[in-house]
């Protein structure tokens, strides 16, 4: 198939039901997204003179995980989206799951990234400066280290507490999408969800730290969403015992009163990290 063809993508703003548009419009492939370990189309898609760029994750492209047995990457892409939009901060691109040229798949808003916003560095000192979280130290070539770091942003705080939540597996540098508008999005959640403890990110600069009100108030507001509709919802998209260890982790998060420190028993920060 051949690249994706350059088409001018809508933000989430410029359209009033975006779910609605990805869920009922009209998808047409564009190209393919080479760099994706899964298939993962390029497409628009169009209703009522309405249209869009975006992701289109067929579950027929993708490949078997030994350690996510249960369910599809695409469910737990989408089960992400509805997680993130119980907590009220948005952080995930709306997200569906609903049939496509190649089958049943995922069908994600794509989002343009501000090429200039800076939320990762590889810096030479042996401590970040202020503004900035300390992640662990980088072999760089030739003998050299460096100490890589992540902003001390709101944003990104926020997206560690959904990552610790939905229990994310992969949170590389590259699966953030800041904007030009000021948001922050994260994408690639499809190996979330596990009942064993697989948290994975770069977002670890907050490690122990106590949470935020903003946090507590929105995982409070989440533990009564997972016993009511966001828990109907879930049921068709991860397993039932996936669903219970969501709201485990939500109540432990909430009795420690803190962001979760790494465990030991799985490397706690993805590779190639970005």
């Amino acid at each position: 198939m051949s690249a994706p063809e350059r088409i001018p993508p809508r933000s989430v703003t410029d359209d009033p039901n975006p779910a609605e548009l990805l869920a009922r419009g009209e998808l047409t492939v564009r190209g393919r997204i080479r760099e994706a370990s899964n298939a993962a189309l390029f497409c628009t898609v169009s209703l009522d003179g309405r249209k869009a760029s975006c992701v289109y994750k067929p579950v027929a492209g993708e490949r078997p995980l030994w350690d996510f047995p249960d369910g599809t990457l695409a469910g737990r892409e989408v089960a992400a989206y509805e997680v993130s939009e119980a907590t009220g901060w948005g952080l995930v691109p709306p997200t569906v799951l609903r049939d496509g040229p190649y089958g049943e798949g995922m069908c994600q808003l794509w989002i343009d990234v501000h090429a200039e916003a800076e939320l990762l560095a590889l810096v030479d000192a042996e401590e970040p400066e202020p503004g900035w979280k300390g992640i662990g130290f980088a072999e760089v070539g030739e003998g050299r280290t460096a100490l890589l770091v992540h902003a001390d942003d709101e944003r990104l705080r926020r997206l560690a507490v959904l990552d610790a939540v939905i229990n994310n597996a992969d949170r590389k540098g590259g699966h953030l999408l800041p904007t030009a508008d000021g948001r922050l999005y994260g994408i690639d959640h499809g190996v979330t969800f596990n009942v064993e403890n697989k948290l994975r990110t770069l977002l670890w600069g907050w490690a122990g730290e106590p949470l935020t009100p903003d946090a507590v108030g929105a995982l409070k507001g989440l533990r009564d969403a997972l016993d009511g509709q966001l828990g109907n919802r879930l049921a068709g998209l991860i397993t039932a015992a996936e669903t219970d260890a969501t709201r485990a982790r939500v109540d432990a998060l909430l009795t420690s009163g803190r962001h979760p420190e790494p465990g030991g028993d799985w490397p706690a920060i993805p590779w190639p990290p970005v």
